[in-house]
């Protein structure tokens, strides 16, 4: 999907197509409606946190505002970019909209997370241009939103694709295309290779995916050992042999925050077991929502040195049971010394089994049967 979440606020806000528009901010605040039916929208430059960027509009990119960004150094690059707060539970259901309306047309689908999937088109007679035109204009139809398809033998081709024509892109890439279209792109542009394996790569020379896919195997194993060259130079190839995974059970399911500034266990006691309670119930609500059930409740814990602390226990039977999650999570927080203010707190359930009992009390609906967000 296009700039996804993004894209789903212009739907509610129209008027601020072809703007700058940031996503982001825990306490980013929501738009000001006036008598007159007029809005007021806040502004980069207004924000005071510690809050980072979930997404950007491609303007607000255009002047080096991405997501991950600190909304702080943001506010640098762009300060009159309309800063709008997040609404997960909105992004979810068009998300549910646009994976319903592909499989109404392709059945074979790996879901990648809110706003990705990768679709196995080979077994369907259509013409795989006219196929990919009307999965388009099927997610037009449900959403409102465009999205990019790229169409390849494989998975790591077919993600490439997606990124090159965005927004409402479309790109069919044949094997013998890739010299041409995928070797002169950046090295980063494969999935799998971050930031690290980038700059390694450029300190010897290479910085395209042609400059990877002419280097000696023998050369890339010395700097990058085994396992990880092989993967490079097949990668600079396009060889891909992973297959769509069409169904998988999450192993674990979690909530954390992050602080707008640093908490102290003691003089900020009264609002962190406030937010460790919502956190617990949460938690205990989306493991109610997705049919299961977690035997082993942890917790995670960040200090203001960024020092990242967590512990576990394990129950005798699984429970989705806000009260006894929240009590587990409270036996785990007393195993850890709280010596350090503190910027992020999680909860988390693992070992999960299904809820029978849930799924006996389902009872078909007809729907699509999703995979869980």
């Amino acid at each position: 999907m296009d700039a996804f979440y993004a894209s789903v606020e212009l739907l509610r806000y129209p008027e601020l197509r072809g703007l700058p528009v940031v996503i982001g901010g825990r306490s980013a605040p929501q738009p000001k409606t006036h008598e007159n039916g007029s809005r007021r929208f806040a502004r980069l430059k207004e924000y005071v946190g510690r809050g980072v960027i979930t997404t950007s509009t491609y303007e607000a990119r255009a002047l080096g505002v991405f997501s991950g960004m600190g909304i702080m150094k943001a506010a640098k690059l762009a300060p009159d970019a309309i800063l709008l707060p997040v609404d997960f539970d909105t992004y979810r259901r068009y998300s549910c909209l646009f994976k319903a309306a592909v499989a109404g047309i392709a059945s074979q689908i790996e879901d990648r997370g809110i706003d990705e999937i990768y679709i196995d088109l080979a077994d369907l007679p259509e013409d795989t241009l006219n196929l990919a035109q009307r999965i388009k204009q099927a997610v037009k139809d449900a959403t409102g939103l465009s999205c990019s398809i790229g169409i390849s033998p494989n998975k790591l081709l077919s993600k490439i694709c997606s990124d090159l024509e965005k927004p409402d892109g479309l790109t069919i890439l044949c094997e013998e295309d890739i010299p041409i279209r995928i070797w002169p792109l950046s090295v980063r542009k494969i999935n799998g290779i971050g930031p690290k394996a980038g700059e390694k790569l450029a300190a010897l020379g290479i910085t395209t995916i042609e400059e990877l896919a002419r280097a000696e195997p023998a050369f890339l194993q010395k700097h990058f050992g085994r396992s990880y060259a092989c993967w490079l130079h097949d990668a600079s190839q396009g060889i891909d042999e992973r297959k769509l995974i069409t169904s998988s059970e999450p192993k674990s399911i979690s909530r954390e925050t992050t602080f707008e500034r640093d908490l102290h266990a003691l003089h900020d006691r009264t609002i962190l077991s406030g937010i460790f309670t919502t956190l617990c119930s949460r938690l205990a609500e989306d493991l109610q929502q997705k049919g299961y059930l977690g035997r082993t409740i942890g917790i995670k814990l960040r200090f203001e040195d960024f020092r990242t602390v967590t512990r576990d226990i394990t129950l005798p039977s699984p429970t989705a049971d806000p009260a006894l999650i929240r009590r587990s999570a409270g036996e785990c927080l007393r195993r850890v010394t709280l010596d350090q203010k503190l910027r992020l707190l999680g909860v988390r359930a693992s070992a999960l089994s299904a809820n029978a009992a849930q799924e006996e009390d389902d009872e078909p609906q007809g729907e699509l049967p999703l995979l869980a967000q």
